[in-house]
């Protein structure tokens, strides 16, 4: 048989699988390995608010209050201001956004605007359910139009606010937090 031929029967579909099977699991093993090293937070970006913090605070004409240590639990994956266009007298509002321990979500507002699109967007429409007390201090629960808890207080035309849809303990763990930041 001439080599040519002894070549072209080798090229068979069922040499080309068993040469390709290995490859293919050993692809599949990678695959799983590094989704099982990955673990359920794949896709979560945290942030460190603290720079948006700090320019907001520059900026405000008050004491802007913000979340302090919370356990490594609430992680931060949004931050922002709208300080960038203020000028003196400007309102000023600050969102932080936190992934809970229960993996869900916990938002964090402040603005000296009852009408900034922040705080309009959670309680335009709410429903107060009353007060709780939080941390020695009164904030007003309410259930948004989405259905979310809403704690909220204002003092000194600062309306602070928790909200979404992490369970009540959380956000409350989140309100309780609330202190004026120092720099």
């Amino acid at each position: 048989m001439s080599p040519a031929i002894e070549r072209a029967n080798r090229l068979s579909a069922a040499n080309m699988m068993r040469s390709l099977l290995p490859l293919v699991v050993i692809c599949l093993l990678l695959v799983g390995w590094q989704a099982f090293r990955a673990g359920p937070d794949v896709g979560v970006r945290t942030v460190d608010p603290s720079s948006t913090v700090q320019f907001a605070a520059a900026r405000a004409g008050y004491q802007v209050p913000v979340p302090t240590g919370l356990d490594e639990g609430y992680r931060p994956t949004s931050a922002r201001t709208d300080a960038g266009d203020a000028r003196e007298g400007d309102a000023v509002t600050l969102e932080i956004g936190y992934l809970t321990p229960s993996e869900e979500f916990a938002g964090f507002v402040v603005s000296d605007d009852r009408g900034a699109d922040p705080v309009a967007a959670v309680l335009d429409g709410a429903q107060a359910r009353g007060t709780v007390d939080v941390g020695g201090q009164r904030w007003t629960r309410s259930t948004t139009v989405d259905g979310e808890t809403a704690l909220s207080r204002e003092a000194d035309g600062v309306t602070v606010l928790v909200t979404g849809s992490a369970p009540d303990e959380e956000l409350r763990t989140v309100a309780e937090s609330v202190r004026p930041y120092s720099g």
